[in-house]
């Protein structure tokens, strides 16, 4: 079971926090994470191209010339793909990229994350930061006590005061146990847990 001390706003240890190996302290495999990452980014994506084809482009009724006999190339619209103002073949449509991932799959993703974390010594454990008011200086601040500069916070609760602190300072994200991501915590260097969130991570992670 791994031991993490416990800091304060001004990095002073005010005790420790043992974690459960069966959450943070499982064999990080790069495949299964690589493929989390990529089902994430998968929800994320849009898909929201869309082209029209030559029966939504607007005109076009009326047959340019008739049939036969002019020497032109038989036609039945302006609006065919090779004419200009005409509708595009083939073109993008809105799309879902998203697929499923089962349950446990994510569930064990989320613990490799959490333990190469705890294991490369970029996980610290704070018992509060310190603010009582909306400061970004005095967070900026913080960040630099620890050494950090890309890290995911991660709250177990609302905190207006800290959230609003750190939106101007790039590499920072403010996250909810319940948002915590493969993707993010892979992205981030570092990972600042308010002391409160670790109960609730645990509470996810063992159902």
């Amino acid at each position: 079971m791994a031991t993490l001390a416990v800091y304060n706003a001004n990095k002073e240890k005010v005790g420790d926090v043992s974690l459960p190996d069966d959450i943070f302290g499982v064999e990080p495999k790069i495949g299964l994470l690589q493929e989390i990452v990529r089902w994430q980014l998968a929800k994320r994506r849009a898909g929201n191209a869309n082209t029209k084809t030559r029966a939504e482009v607007r005109g076009g009724g009326k047959k340019p010339w008739r049939q036969k006999g002019t020497g032109h190339a038989r036609v039945g619209s302006t609006r065919n793909p090779v004419w200009r103002h005409g509708g595009v073949a083939h073109g993008p449509k809105p799309k879902d990229w998203s697929y499923t991932l089962p349950k446990k799959v994510r569930r064990l993703g989320l613990k490799m994350a959490l333990s190469d974390k705890v294991a490369s010594e970029r996980c610290l454990v704070l018992r509060d930061f310190g603010l009582d008011e909306i400061k970004t200086r005095k967070m900026a601040g913080l960040l630099k006590t620890f050494g950090v500069q890309k890290a995911v916070i991660l709250l177990g609760r609302e905190d207006s005061n800290l959230e609003l602190s750190v939106r101007n300072i790039p590499g920072i994200k403010v996250l909810k146990t319940e948002g915590l991501n493969v993707y993010d915590l892979i992205k981030h260097e570092y990972l600042m847990i308010h002391e409160p969130a670790l109960e609730q991570i645990q509470e996810r992670l063992e159902k």
